[in-house]
């Protein structure tokens, strides 16, 4: 027990050591970010802990140096007066206070050793995070009504709508970013109408081509794609996607026989026992022992098994509306099987295992018609569908100018 106690001992020991010592190696290599992250996470589960007491040092020397070096690169980055420089400003003043209201909590830290609390040079960020987040509102308006004004590529618009919400994030309600949100959205869009072809000789099941169609279904969380499967005469549509029935083959219906022959040995009552001289043999009480008879049973069974199959055949096909070329095709392909057992048998039927028995109990059932058919085999095709759809990206570097 005492071992055991040791052990977990030097084990906590071992692990809180590489704890200081991992921090240690961050503030070493420049990784403030990380060694403050350390050192506070350990301090807010319990400050007062004497194992703890390296992290207030730790985080004391790592705060200061982080706030001079980004500090400093802050300077450097005002001096250079790029506006791309903006958003790190900002970020920056923004990281350099949160660190500071995560520390703000654990005050008091006192080092025990050195008789005294550490010491946080704590900065009033307000107005520079204030002042860097209107250059940076300024700068991401005044690009991206830029972008959405002269776009040559549904990129563009994607781009712009991208800096308007991280505008509105950072600034909510600033000019008319909302407005312009919706714009962007609007103009980066990709609208593709839906047809169903069906080039093969059977009907395909009307229910089956509403379900296919049926895209709110899908479950599609596409962000810059909208599928019409009722093209309006508004839409100015970029792509046309073509789902296309090529061939529909449905086999006959078909009865297969198969004929088992079984038997096995059954008890049949019993009988005494006799020893070699025609006495019967007795137990040790004098009662008389028996031993089980067997016989052999024999069943002749029947199994009918009913089978009939579907196959569609097909493809999905993307084509470009503004260049009337084919893009990509995608093969589909499904198949739905029936196939239904049922038996009958003549003889003993205690001669049949469980499973064969289980079958005695069902009868012939109606095949499914064709139209079933072909809608239980498109079942699986909705999936393909979904599937291809997710799969195919749209270029949105094509060129407008070719609309």
């Amino acid at each position: 027990m005492k071992k055991a106690i040791l052990f977990s001992v030097i084990s906590f020991v071992l692990i809180a050591c590489g704890g200081v010592k991992n921090t240690q190696k961050a503030i070493n290599t420049g990784n403030y970010d990380s060694a403050i992250r350390k050192a506070i996470d350990n301090l807010a589960n319990n400050k007062e802990k004497k194992s703890n007491q390296p992290y207030i040092i730790l985080l004391e020397e790592a705060f200061e140096k982080n706030t001079t070096r980004e500090l400093e690169r802050i300077g450097f980055l005002e001096d250079d007066e790029n506006p791309a420089h903006y958003e790190t400003i900002y970020n920056t003043y923004v990281n350099l206070r949160s660190i500071q209201e995560q520390i703000k909590p654990l005050l008091p830290l006192h080092i025990y050793e050195e008789n005294r609390d550490a010491h946080f040079s704590f900065n009033n960020y307000q107005d520079a995070i204030l002042d860097s987040k209107d250059d940076l509102s300024e700068y991401l308006y005044d690009n991206a009504s830029n972008l959405l004004k002269n776009a040559t590529s549904k990129f563009d618009y994607r781009k712009a709508y991208d800096d308007f919400v991280y505008l509105e994030e950072i600034n909510p309600g600033y000019d008319d970013v909302k407005l312009r949100i919706e714009e962007a959205h609007r103009k980066g869009l990709d609208f593709v109408k839906v047809s169903m072809v069906n080039d093969t000789d059977k009907i395909v099941p009307t229910r089956l081509e509403e379900e296919l169609l049926n895209f709110n279904a899908y479950g599609l969380d596409d962000l810059w794609t909208t599928y019409h499967t009722n093209a309006l005469k508004n839409v100015d549509y970029d792509y046309e996607m073509q789902v296309a029935f090529k061939e529909i083959n449905i086999s006959p219906e078909r009865v297969n026989e198969k004929q088992v022959i079984k038997e096995k040995q059954i008890k049949d009552g019993y009988k005494y026992l006799y020893d070699s001289n025609g006495n019967i043999v007795k137990d040790s009480l004098g009662n008389k022992i028996k031993v089980d008879k067997f016989k052999t049973v024999r069943c002749d069974f029947y199994q009918f098994t009913q089978h009939k199959a579907a196959q569609v055949t097909g493809n999905v096909s993307y084509i470009d509306l503004r260049t009337k070329q084919q893009l990509n095709t995608y093969p589909l392909s499904s198949e739905f099987v029936f196939e239904h057992a049922y038996a009958n048998y003549k003889g003993d039927k205690r001669a049949l295992d469980n499973d064969l028995v289980a079958l005695l109990d069902l009868a012939a059932v109606p095949f499914p018609n064709d139209e079933q058919m072909v809608y239980d085999a498109g079942e699986d095709i909705k999936n393909r569908i979904k599937n291809i759809i997710l799969r195919h990206k749209f270029d949105p570097n094509r060129n407008l100018s070719s609309r």
